[in-house]
This record gives C-alpha cells, sequence and structure tokens, in this order.
C-alpha cells in the first residue's frame, strides 16, 4: 500500500503553466502506475493523464493533449503533472492515484486502490 499527496496547486492566469507533484510514501511508488485525475465544480471526475510504473507507457485524455505532460521520478517517488496553456475549463480539484503496476493504463478511477486528498487549480479568464 501507498500514501499519496498532491501539491503545487494554485490561481494562475488563462495561458500560464502550473506543475503539480503526487509524492507516495509507505511503499515505493516505483511498483505503481499513477493517474492523475479532476474533478469540477457540477461535473463528473474524468481522467487526465496516467504513466506506468516504468515511465514508458503514458495516457492523456484528448482535453489535455498537448498540453499537459506526465512524467515521474522513481528515485524521489514522486510523479508530476506538468500543465501548460491552461484554459478556465481546466479549473478543478485535481487528485493523483495509484494502483499496483496492472500492465494496462486504466482512465476509470475504479481502477485505482490509492488515492491523494486533492489540490486546487483555478484558472482565471
Amino acid at each position: 500500500q501507498v500514501q499519496l499527496v498532491e501539491s503545487g496547486g494554485g490561481l494562475v492566469q488563462a495561458g500560464g503553466s502550473l506543475r503539480l507533484s503526487c509524492a507516495a510514501s509507505g511503499r515505493t511508488l516505483s511498483m505503481y502506475d499513477v493517474g492523475w485525475f479532476r474533478q469540477a465544480p457540477g461535473k463528473e471526475r474524468e481522467s487526465v493523464a496516467a504513466i506506468n510504473w516504468s515511465g514508458d507507457n503514458t495516457y492523456y485524455a484528448d482535453s489535455v493533449k498537448g498540453r499537459f505532460t506526465i512524467s515521474r521520478d522513481n528515485a524521489k517517488n514522486t510523479v508530476y503533472l506538468q500543465m501548460s496553456s491552461l484554459k478556465p475549463e481546466d479549473t478543478a480539484i485535481y487528485y493523483c492515484a495509484g494502483v499496483y503496476r496492472s500492465g494496462i493504463l486504466y482512465t476509470s478511477g475504479d481502477a485505482y486502490d490509492y488515492w491523494g486528498q486533492g489540490t486546487q487549480v483555478t484558472v482565471s479568464s
């Protein structure tokens, strides 16, 4: 099992950039696939990006493709979400989630066993 904590959220102007971090403790994150999800007011939770345990396989939602980059530094037990060209519609609470290496990248939150508390991202227009 692993404990996850997100950080790096905040207020940014449209077109700006922000980097979110997902730090793990309890167990090494190197054995876990990690996904980023977000939930905006009045909307359902949606998958944003995912990365497999070794970092050589990634997934991006169409809405963020080309603007967001997911990466990991297993030596630091951390997964990152670099967000650029931010839009007001990116405003949401962002969560990271982990699951023991499964062989595929899941876009459903139900597939993930461990969740952080979330970090707020607000993009002003």
